[in-house]
């Protein structure tokens, strides 16, 4: 029996129809990626939020939907029942009475956030959430699930903020107190130094004068009559003072 070849013109042409086709007359679809935290505390009576986000390849479209599910705690997955559906801007609580006007929306699609809140959650809510997203032509991938655990306030994670700041704060006043301190102590100890002593007047039964501040750091053999104006020295008449001298020797 003759085999027959094959024209590879022909074999190419058959190859190119073949893709258009893939990529025209079929639309992809991916699994949409979800993420939920693995546990959730809430304290009794208050409300908590079921947080839940995703990642789809599509744009957010009209037709876009979240379930919420729950799967109390001891039970198998045959058991879960719905408590919330979301789409078109519209919510819609599942017939469970445990959770009639409990569980409100508090996601925004366009931002990938399927979140909602628990309104004031009860010991009996504990137990598993799971979260669904389909945005077609994407379909839901895995459900993300979350643990919930209802408990009394004395059961919650402490907030070590406020600790945190007060330690803050403390430490710098500290600092501030011995910066004040050491600035004090350093001025009184050059104060001591510039007035440590006279600049005799040799001759002259004044006894001396007390160098002023301003020229502490001048010689201290000058002369001090040589420091000071000549108003003064007229004034007070020191020449006859110092026995006729013009100037201290």
């Amino acid at each position: 029996m003759e085999l027959r070849r094959t024209n590879p013109a022909c074999n190419c042409v058959l190859l190119c129809g073949i893709t258009l086709c893939l990529i025209f007359g079929i639309n992809l679809t991916f699994a949409i990626e979800l993420y939920a935290p693995a546990e959730v505390l809430v304290e009794n009576g208050t409300t908590g939020i079921l947080k839940c986000s995703f990642k789809s390849r599509e744009v957010i479209s009209s037709a876009a939907t979240v379930t919420w599910l729950f799967f109390p705690t001891g039970s198998d997955a045959g058991s879960a029942v719905s408590i919330f559906y979301y789409t078109s801007a519209n919510h819609y609580s599942g017939s469970v009475a445990q959770f009639k006007d409990r569980v409100k929306w508090a996601g925004d699609l366009n931002k990938k956030d399927a979140s909602v809140h628990l309104i004031e959650a009860q010991f009996n809510d504990n137990g598993t959430y799971s979260c669904s997203v389909i945005n077609p032509p994407d379909i839901s991938g895995t459900a993300a699930r979350t643990q919930l655990k209802v408990v009394i306030k004395e059961s919650l994670p402490q907030d070590n903020t406020a600790v945190i700041v007060v330690a803050v704060c403390g430490s710098a006043i500290g600092l501030i107190l011995i910066a004040v301190v050491t600035c004090l102590i350093t001025k009184r100890h050059q104060t001591t130094h510039e007035y440590e002593g006279c600049v005799k007047l040799a001759g002259c039964p004044l006894g001396g004068v007390k160098k002023p501040s301003s020229v502490a750091v001048l010689d201290t053999n000058l002369c001090a009559w040589d420091l000071l104006p000549f108003t003064v020295k007229r004034h007070f008449n020191l020449v006859s003072l110092c026995h006729g001298k013009s100037t201290c020797s």
